[in-house]
């Protein structure tokens, strides 16, 4: 299978350790990308669900954490619940801030199909950025 990904990088004018939780705590993650019942914990099955519907949106397990440097987790989306891919998030404190950058890889690239979805995912990604930079 042809894979391709997702990067996208984002600069916010906070520590490390606040974005952190903007990544991994429920009432954070609710006000920028989905609400999850609870923190994600590194090891650990996690859900995220529609702020507004409530609807089981994502799902997948924490695969590696290591506070406030970097986050990875298996992702799947509603849509297309047997497509397993992975997120991978880097954390880099920098000089009036945070440098975040995301990977989302795995994305099946073979077909119209696969480029619909992986189009979709790249505009929920961006408005999911946009939604972090306000918060």
């Amino acid at each position: 299978m042809n894979t391709s990904e997702i990067i996208k990088t984002i600069f916010l004018p906070v520590s490390a350790k606040v974005a952190w939780g903007y990544l991994t705590k429920a009432d954070k993650l609710a006000k920028w990308f989905h609400a999850p019942k609870q923190d994600l914990e590194d090891g650990q099955d996690y859900e995220l669900f529609g702020t507004e519907s409530g609807d089981k949106l994502c799902w997948g397990k924490v695969l590696n954490m290591v506070p406030y440097t970097s986050l990875a987790y298996s992702f799947a989306v509603k849509p297309f619940p047997d497509m397993q891919t992975e997120v991978h998030w880097k954390l880099d404190e920098i000089e009036g801030g945070t440098r975040i950058t995301m990977r989302h890889a795995g994305l099946d690239s073979a077909g119209a199909e696969s480029f619909g979805l992986s189009m979709a995912l790249d505009k929920g990604w961006d408005g999911h950025f946009a939604k972090l930079r306000e918060v």
